[in-house]
């Protein structure tokens, strides 16, 4: 098995990590507390969350959890927009995050007073957002999605001849578009580590690995999506991995993600699509700056010292972020899908 990372992760004495986890640990158990952390977050993040009973999983899903789960106060590691979100399905819980600085390009740029500024002017379409905003865009929803459904849902309102107005992601909106066939006005946002993925790099990777399938996450460009042999959230990502027959797979996603995919698939060798090419900035080199915020250190003071990290949303605006999110569920469960998939 080979990993093949666009940058080597942060390094932490393993003596230094061994104390924190233990902090961690005892913290965990004296504040009725669990860690629900993304896929994108650090190895040693996700290790922790699983062998400490906590969630590793796609945003909705790390709200879900923590919606079920017995304990009262959640520690998620992630982005804003996903501390707000458990914290909409779960009002009466405490919400903490390593730190709140950590946000995301696509929720930044859709700020509410132009979304909705943008919404009145197109009042016949449906607004249906992604789970990449902030509580009070989701609030002038009428849909919250995740990519693992977009299509079902572009489609379901398709066929009841309705018009869509899509945010903040292009190129997944773009991409529902093109699949379902929706009318579909996109607002203009893009993730910076997706977006950051060249079709000419994946083209000389695949010169060299022929034999390599490619996964993508849709908030890649059109580009690289038409190279794809799979197209998924995170979690699909993940699943195709394991169940496709191909031994090598170039992946168009962050590379926070290696670490559930060397876990699910450990004979199997997965390689970071590159960003290089004509254009790149390389901002992101397929790892996301506010993800990789998410660190042992700050988890490990959490708890201790809760000042300026608990996440709040005002309960009327909760109230209705909340109906937009309880539609998207309830359809998701109209489809038999268990896991609801990422941002």
């Amino acid at each position: 098995m080979q990993s093949h990372f666009a940058a080597a992760p942060k390094r932490i004495d393993p003596q230094r990590k061994a104390q924190l986890e233990e902090k961690i640990r005892s913290q965990l158990e004296q504040h009725n507390a669990v860690i629900i952390a993304h896929y994108y977050t650090a190895p040693e993040i996700q290790a922790l969350a699983e062998a400490t009973g906590g969630c590793v999983s796609d945003s909705l899903e790390m709200a879900r959890f923590g919606r079920d789960h017995p304990a009262q106060t959640l520690l998620v590691a992630g982005v804003r927009f996903m501390g707000e979100t458990a914290k909409i399905l779960t009002p009466h819980k405490r919400v903490l995050m390593p730190t709140l600085e950590a946000t995301c390009s696509l929720d930044e740029g859709c700020p509410i007073d132009e979304f909705a500024a943008f919404c009145d002017a197109h009042a016949d379409r449906e607004v249906v957002v992604y789970a990449n905003t902030s509580a009070a865009v989701k609030a002038r929803a009428d849909w919250v999605v995740t990519s693992s459904i977009a299509l079902d849902l572009a489609e379901h309102l398709a066929e009841q001849d309705k018009k869509i107005l899509w945010a903040p992601d292009r190129h997944l909106g773009d991409y529902v578009r093109r699949e379902s066939g929706a009318d579909i006005l996109v607002w203009d946002g893009a993730c910076i580590v997706h977006e950051e993925f060249k079709a000419k790099g994946i083209l000389d990777l695949k010169r060299v690995h022929p034999d390599a399938a490619v996964l993508a996450h849709p908030e890649s460009p059109a580009s690289v999506l038409e190279l794809a042999d799979h197209v998924g959230s995170t979690t699909q990502i993940i699943e195709a991995a394991a169940h496709l027959p191909n031994e090598k797979f170039i992946v168009a996603t962050d590379q926070g993600i290696f670490y559930q995919l060397q876990k699910t698939a450990p004979d199997k060798t997965f390689l970071i699509a590159p960003t290089a090419g004509e254009g790149a900035t390389c901002r992101s080199c397929a790892n996301c700056p506010w993800m990789a915020m998410n660190e042992l250190e700050l988890l490990a003071e959490v708890l201790d010292k809760p000042q300026g990290r608990e996440i709040v949303v005002d309960p009327v605006l909760g109230e209705r972020a909340m109906q937009p999110l309880d539609r998207m569920l309830q359809f998701a469960q109209s489809l038999g899908t268990g896991v609801v998939g990422r941002a």
